[in-house]
């Protein structure tokens, strides 16, 4: 299968997106995106209708705030929803918006410096236009960047995650089939022994499964990211069991791959109870949703590296905690 003209669609897209100016956004959406456009973001933005009102809401704003704003994009693949029966072709998209952060966003205090927001986004194409978007991005680690850092201290590391080791990703040609089939069915298999919590394994046993013993898994602010199965099970992976009992089977709305990478998003992709201590913070024995999307590099038979996004923002405010507010004063919805 050739997904050219879509991944066409989508690169011009971006390009008409990055040089537009913030009057003349509404417009260039227009002519790239469906009127009735359905856009999930993380939280405060959450889902907004219409091509006119994700230029308006979100990326007006944004651009205002990264001045002379750059695509610093690390993977790039298409493919069909392998959980539906039709052929719904999506896009992805993962990488860095870097600008120059010259003016408030979301009551976030601006540094006049360089500033990365870590994104990744999921576009449904239909009838020669973006037809469905799902934008999820690292508000905390901008956050961090400007000094108003809004988490206690994290089990793992976070950076500005980096793109692929062997700087591929970026797939603008369509790839053999096969190897399609085989990102996928490994990241199915991961999700089959994530799913359960209980396969009977050691947790380093179980993750060897589907996992090389160097895996990164480059997760968000607030947790950040590991390196080697043994210091992912103790850094993340433990500890996230530990703190969460009743978690629910695992639901996502799009799941692909092409070449060796793919991934997947739900809204939300699974939800669970926190009953011990999660970053940091108390239990409340509330059950929370966690939006995510995964991106992942296959080598070989097994995952190599893992690129997360999770609304903290939403769980945490779903947990009581508004994290926006509490840092810089801005009450959200």
């Amino acid at each position: 299968m050739s997904f050219q003209e879509e991944k066409t669609l989508v690169s011009s897209f971006y390009e008409a997106l990055d040089s537009s100016s913030e009057t003349n956004l509404p417009d260039m959406f227009g002519q790239f995106c469906a009127d009735d456009l359905l856009w999930r973001g993380f939280h405060p933005f959450d889902e907004i209708t219409g091509a006119e009102s994700v230029a308006r809401a979100f990326w007006q704003p944004l651009k205002s705030s990264l001045k002379r704003m750059q695509r610093r994009q690390d993977v790039f693949f298409a493919g069909t929803n392998s959980l539906e029966t039709g052929a719904d072709v999506w896009v992805v998209s993962m990488g860095h918006l870097m600008g120059l952060f010259d003016a408030p966003w979301l009551g976030i205090r601006p540094t006049g410096k360089m500033a990365f927001l870590r994104y990744c986004e999921f576009h449904r194409v239909a009838d020669g236009k973006i037809a469905e978007t799902a934008m999820y991005f690292d508000i905390p680690h901008l956050m961090v960047q400007a000094g108003q850092n809004p988490f206690p201290p994290q089990t793992a590391a976070h950076l500005i995650q980096p793109g692929p080791l062997t700087h591929d990703g970026l797939l603008h040609d369509d790839q053999p089939e096969e190897e399609g089939r085989k990102t996928l069915a490994a990241i199915n298999a991961m999700i089959s022994d994530l799913g359960q919590w209980n396969s009977g394994l050691s947790l380093e046993d179980e993750l060897a499964r589907t996992w090389h013993d160097d895996m990164i898994w480059w997760g968000p602010e607030g947790i950040g990211a590991t390196y080697t199965i043994e210091r992912y099970a103790k850094q993340h992976s433990g500890p996230f069991r530990a703190s969460f009992t009743e978690r629910s089977k695992t639901k996502h709305i799009c799941r692909l791959a092409e070449g060796h990478y793919g991934g997947f998003f739900g809204w939300p992709n699974f939800t669970a109870v926190p009953t011990g201590g999660f970053m940091g913070m108390p239990a409340t024995g509330k059950p929370g949703e966690f939006r995510v999307i995964d991106i992942y590099r296959r080598a070989g038979d097994k995952l190599a590296e893992n690129w997360i996004f999770i609304d903290l923002l939403h769980f945490w405010k779903q947990q009581g905690v508004d994290i926006l507010a509490r840092t810089t004063g801005i009450e959200t919805p």
